[in-house]
């Protein structure tokens, strides 16, 4: 991110706000600049705090603070949580003293969707965006992991993918499938990292809601309209956990640190091992059995020289 973005974004985005206010925010992005915070949490700092300049807060007063974000009926307590951390750190730069409300998100179990959901929004989205998805419901990984990968990253003859952490969590190496290369493979590369054609992770976060919605629209399923980034982490998870029963596998998926991250996984789904909900296949020669284990095959036996396979719809 650079100075110059964001002075665009500020003068792109809060035509309402007061010149000086938005000034004061951009000096305060700077400054997180300086101090090494990601980009990712600069730009969604500097969103919430334009937010708030839209709505004529005075951001020099934390009472009056307070009070906009008490009044906001639309806003769940998850965001207004948000905005107070937000302006927990500009008060902070700004040397204003205040007591910070009491809003704490309601804790509930994430969606999660089914696995032909997430391939049939993956499959309507463009060449720079499918790949990003795909990545992400292979690896589990978080977004703004996925959109700092550059080609280097990526080795295509051992057809194994190097992520470097964010987060304080643990870096990790994962196989990719020729699915994922294929993708990769069709786009052009015209700078390190492999999603460059987004100018940030704010920008193709846009296209896939758009994206997101049409495709909800044209299947006629409003689920698909839940599936967000971190919705395919939460997915990965649940799935290995499943698959394994080992959350300590799950673990080194995710990168966790601390396991205490990673038990959610354990109670998200409760999945009846004798139901029906599974697609079977069949493997005969060596490049089928491998194109199915590829895809997230589970292997059950072998009759008639024939082996068998099984995956969750």
């Amino acid at each position: 991110m650079t100075t110059t973005t964001e002075t665009k974004t500020v003068a792109g985005e809060s035509p309402i706000a007061n010149r000086t206010t938005l000034g004061k925010i951009l000096e305060f992005l700077w400054w997180m600049q300086k101090q090494g915070y990601k980009e990712s949490t600069i730009i969604s700092r500097g969103s919430r705090l334009r937010r708030l300049a839209n709505l004529h807060t005075d951001l020099d007063d934390p009472e009056h603070v307070k009070e906009i974000i008490a009044i906001q009926q639309n806003w769940t307590n998850a965001r207004k949580e948000a905005m107070v951390y937000a302006y927990d750190l500009f008060a902070k730069w700004q040397g204003i003293k205040w007591q910070r409300p009491r809003y704490k998100a309601i804790r509930k179990l994430p969606f999660i969707p089914l696995e032909r959901e997430i391939d049939d929004l993956i499959a309507a989205c463009n060449k720079h965006l499918a790949p990003f998805l795909q990545l992400a419901k292979e690896t589990g990984a978080r977004a703004g992991e996925l959109f700092r990968l550059e080609w280097t990253d990526v080795d295509f003859e051992a057809r194994t993918l190097n992520l470097t952490a964010e987060k304080d969590s643990n870096p990790r190496i994962f196989k990719i499938s020729n699915k994922v290369q294929n993708m990769l493979n069709a786009i052009q590369k015209q700078d390190q990292k492999i999603f460059s054609h987004y100018v940030h992770l704010n920008s193709l976060r846009r296209c896939f809601d758009r994206q997101r919605k049409r495709t909800a629209n044209k299947l006629g399923n409003p689920r698909l309209q839940r599936i967000t980034f971190h919705t395919l982490r939460h997915w990965k998870a649940t799935m290995e956990y499943h698959k394994t029963k080992d959350i300590l596998h799950v673990m080194r998926i995710l990168g966790h640190k601390n396991i205490k991250n990673t038990l959610l996984y354990t109670q998200l789904i409760q999945l009846d091992e004798n139901d029906d909900a599974y697609i079977c296949k069949v493997g005969k020669t060596p490049k089928e059995i491998q194109e199915l284990i590829e895809n997230g095959f589970e292997f059950i036996c072998v009759l008639d020289d024939l082996r068998f396979f099984r995956k969750r719809k």
